[in-house]
């Protein structure tokens, strides 16, 4: 077993890690939403308001921060009042983005709302900019946060909602270089410039808006969005990038069927967001010294599994994927100074889910517990940490970050992408003496997956780390996660 050194700084407080990078998204896409999330009130299956009590334990565990909706691709062409009043005379329309399924619009405004307040997450709504208007938009905002005389908060309160909902986070539009109006950059600049104008802040509501960013290394849209919105207009803009083993959308490869070879690429392409975020922040800068980086959409992007409705995205979730998400939350963790949200593609049975259900089974994936595993990094303070590495097929095997909560405690993460190498890793703590060290591990075969006939078969377990005199020091196996709390 190598031997490899690690340092951590306890005084050292290089920024402020937001809750909401450990945020998600949930987009009316296959069975995110309907036989997902939601089963209605009428379902067998137990449920508070039509949402899942099992999806909402499993959401609270992980403390979900911030939760993305409608969508995605579907939000350009979703129409907010068809989603509110009586379900039953809620009009019909098709998801031609996402299969051509029927969306009957029984998961709407309120029902979304209703479960952020249950869940204690802030709400981020993506708005309709593709086939919407700046009236229709305007008009939402005042619909859920306006508390005084009006059409439309008396709409709202005839619908059953007598005070107006808190909004903090607001995308106007999504992807518009692409499903979202197939803009110029120049384009959407404007009107983005139009919409928020009219985003008003009503009853004590502050918005947080949301410009559309670039798609992975569009550097070009950046400049461009960059040169026409400020900081004055919008507080961010968006990062889309998603993780394909062998980088072609065509033919993206099986999420249980691959090689070493595809496992070591998809890890490469993972690391890649690193690269996406210096050269995106370096353009972002020249403008603006405040404006943030919201990666809204990431994860992996696999094939779909066979048998199931290529426009669902359904896809299996295995020990590669945790060490995905892993790498991922490191690397936002790292670059919290302009990262202030990140939003996993997606939170049920779509892409890198955090759970799939079955009827009334529910599987917790490899993706959901690393989250588990990663929670006390919220709103903690990134501490510089140092790792030494060792090349595997082309990548360094370690990533690492760490952080410190308000009352002290020391939060390690560390994943180990090396199939082949275990680690023993003895790291030194300078400006903080911990006298305890909790730890826990995932790992597995790379390949290993939870199923609704084994749903246990990865998820974490007690680990030993041993602290001796300023370090502590812990084994970091082949193909697994640690995470360790100093206290």
């Amino acid at each position: 077993m190598k031997k490899l050194r690690a340092a951590v700084n306890a005084l050292d407080k290089r920024s402020h890690i937001n809750r909401e990078i450990y945020g998600h998204f949930s987009e009316h896409l296959g069975r995110c939403i309907y036989n997902g999330i939601y089963v209605g009130e009428d379902s067998p299956i137990p449920n508070t308001n039509g949402v899942r009590n099992d999806i909402i334990e499993a959401f609270r565990e992980i403390q979900m921060p911030v939760l993305r909706w409608p969508g995605g691709c579907f939000a350009d062409e979703y129409h907010w009042k068809d989603g509110i009043g009586e379900k039953s005379e809620r009009p019909k329309m098709v998801n031609t983005h996402w299969g051509g399924v029927t969306e009957d619009n029984s998961f709407g405004t309120h029902e979304f709302f209703n479960l952020c307040e249950e869940l204690g997450c802030e709400p981020y709504l993506a708005g309709n900019v593709g086939s919407g208007t700046v009236e229709e938009l305007a008009d939402w905002i005042e619909y859920i946060t306006f508390d005084g005389v009006s059409p439309l908060a008396d709409l709202r309160r005839k619908n059953g909602r007598e005070k107006p909902w808190k909004l903090k986070y607001l995308g106007i539009g999504n992807e518009n270089w692409g499903c979202g109006g197939n803009m110029r950059p120049e384009y959407y600049a404007d009107l983005y410039r139009q919409y928020q104008t009219y985003c008003r802040n009503f009853s004590g509501n502050e918005l947080f808006k949301v410009a559309g960013g670039p798609n992975v290394d569009d550097y070009n849209w950046t400049d461009k969005l960059m040169s026409i919105v400020n900081d004055w207009h919008a507080k961010a803009i968006s990062l889309h990038y998603y993780t394909i083993p062998t980088g072609n959308f065509e033919s993206k490869g099986s999420a249980t069927k691959f090689t070493d070879e595809d496992y070591y690429k998809t890890i490469k392409n993972a690391l890649f967001m690193d690269t996406l975020i210096k050269k995106h922040s370096a353009i972002m800068k020249k403008y603006s010294d405040n404006m943030k980086l919201i990666v809204d959409e990431w994860g992996c992007w696999y094939d779909v599994e066979e048998g199931t409705n290529p426009g669902f995205l359904y896809q299996q979730n295995t020990m590669r994927d945790a060490i995905v998400a892993a790498v991922s939350l490191n690397i936002f963790n790292s670059h919290s100074d302009i990262v202030c949200m990140a939003n996993l593609a997606q939170a049920v049975n779509v892409l890198q889910a955090l759970l799939l259900t079955e009827g009334e089974k529910l599987v917790k994936t490899p993706t959901y517990h690393v989250f588990n595993m990663y929670k006390t990094h919220q709103d903690s303070e990134l501490l510089y940490s140092f790792t030494e590495n060792q090349d595997t097929n082309g990548i360094p095997a370690v990533s690492q970050s760490v952080s410190m909560s308000k009352d002290g405690k020391i939060t390690m993460t560390f994943s180990n992408a090396s199939l082949d190498e275990d680690f023993e890793i003895e790291c030194d703590i300078v400006g903080a003496a911990p006298k305890s060290a909790s730890a826990c591990i995932l790992t597995n075969d790379v390949r290993a997956y939870n199923d609704f006939d084994a749903p246990e078969k990865i998820k974490p377990a007690d680990h030993p780390a041993e602290i001796t005199g300023s370090s502590v020091k812990f084994t970091l196996p082949k193909c697994s996660v640690v995470s360790i709390i100093l206290s």
